[in-house]
């Protein structure tokens, strides 16, 4: 069995009518995923599974589609990548709070500043299937927008880290 971190793309995930971590727990265990663990109400959770990455992720958007009523975008990662992804930080310096991985299904824009606008000092450098995001002045103060945010996700490094600590906890 694989270790895999799912991070929903576009979910409300708090509040009355929306999706509790407790149902996407539950949602994840229907698929018939095992060691199921969620993290803060954004959206991330681990788990194993025989499946591949995109049978896991078809699963689960079919999953979140059905209970939702409308359809849901995930992004998967394997417990390595994910551990990849972290070691791959160009920031390391920086605040872990205020670097972002910005993560995609396939390969990251490769001009992801083309069409961006508000750019005030913040840094982007091309990952694999992520791009990293330092804002030197914190994601509240930005008005960065990157055409990219429409096709990712997007999760600062400390959850990254938390991720990819719980991950390689149940691989």
């Amino acid at each position: 069995m694989t270790a895999y971190v799912a991070l929903l793309r576009a979910v409300n995930v708090g509040g009355t009518g929306k999706l509790p971590m407790t149902a996407l727990a539950e949602l994840c265990l229907s698929a018939g995923f095992v060691q199921v663990k969620t993290y803060i109400a954004s959206g991330n959770v681990v788990f194993r599974s025989d499946g591949s990455e995109e049978e896991v992720r078809t699963a689960l958007e079919r999953r979140l589609t059905a209970h939702m009523g409308r359809p849901a975008s995930v992004l998967v990662r394997a417990a390595s990548e994910m551990a990849q992804t972290l070691a791959r930080n160009p920031f390391p310096q920086q605040p872990a709070n205020r670097v972002m991985a910005l993560f995609f299904d396939g390969a990251p824009p490769s001009d992801p500043l083309e069409g961006a606008t508000g750019v005030q000092g913040e840094e982007v450098r091309l990952g694999q299937r992520e791009l990293f995001i330092f804002y030197p002045d914190g994601m509240a103060k930005t008005r960065l927008r990157l055409p990219a945010e429409k096709t990712g996700s997007a999760r600062n490094m400390n959850t990254v880290a938390k991720l990819a600590a719980m991950a390689a906890a149940i691989a």
